[in-house]
């Protein structure tokens, strides 16, 4: 894999935040290609999608995970990640990630990836004012309740991983349609939290976006540089947009 054209110290940090679903999914990919390809430094992308939504790893069939006919009454949209893992649920209520590095740099095991990753998460609800702890394999938790869980991928010398932290969303909704939770709903409720539960209060995305970067860059030990997509990014989520349609 050629190096980052900007070098291994800098993550390069995107923020989009809404955005219509089908689009973030297309960043995931171009990120993933085009850092494969060495036209881009490592990134993090943090945006929120701009309708309820439910993304399926990659292996998922729909019927097997989802309540099908509750997410067209509720106009839930769905798509497909280019990562496996478990049918997720999200709104405008998470921000969410997209951590796109070279994997010469990450451990190579997911057993050893994830708690690296997962601690940028720690680390800015730590500054936000909530203590958390990364709870193998891919979650993060506040005093035993999932506030936090990611995926990932690893393809052409690339680490692509992408999570949500849930801020303040519709988790009753969200159990009500991922059947792994439906049938133990209450209970599943039980296990979830949001920030604006654990703080009293629902935090600006301003504040939480600008946290969760200090997060990685205190977990990665690396400076971040803000700076937009690239025209040749642009061009390429455009592609696999059209590809999709």
């Amino acid at each position: 894999m050629r190096s980052s054209p900007e070098g291994a110290a800098v993550i390069r940090v995107v923020e989009t935040d809404l955005a219509q679903p089908a689009y973030t999914v297309a960043c995931d990919e171009a990120l993933l290609a085009a850092r494969a390809e060495g036209s881009i430094p490592d990134t993090l992308h943090i945006y929120r999608r701009s309708r309820p939504t439910i993304s399926l790893g990659y292996f998922q069939r729909l019927e097997d995970c989802v309540d099908v006919e509750l997410a067209g009454e509720m106009g839930v949209e769905v798509i497909r990640r280019v990562s496996g893992g478990s049918a997720i649920y999200t709104d405008p209520g998470q921000l969410i990630y997209c951590l796109a590095i070279s994997a010469d740099d990450i451990p190579e095991s997911p057993q050893k990836s994830y708690p690296l990753l997962c601690r940028g998460v720690v680390e800015a609800l730590r500054i936000l004012g909530v203590q958390a702890v990364y709870r193998p394999l891919n979650d993060v938790e506040v005093g035993g309740r999932k506030i936090s869980g990611s995926a990932q991928t690893r393809k052409r010398g690339v680490v692509l991983q992408h999570g949500t932290l849930l801020v303040d969303t519709d988790v009753d909704l969200m159990v009500r349609l991922l059947k792994a939770q439906r049938d133990k709903r209450w209970r599943a409720r039980s296990e979830i939290t949001t920030l604006k539960e654990e703080l009293g209060t629902v935090p600006k995305m301003k504040e939480v976006r600008s946290a969760m970067i200090k997060g990685f860059s205190t977990s990665l030990g690396r400076r971040m540089a803000h700076a937009p997509f690239s025209r040749m990014e642009h061009e390429l989520i455009e592609g696999i947009l059209k590809k999709k349609t």
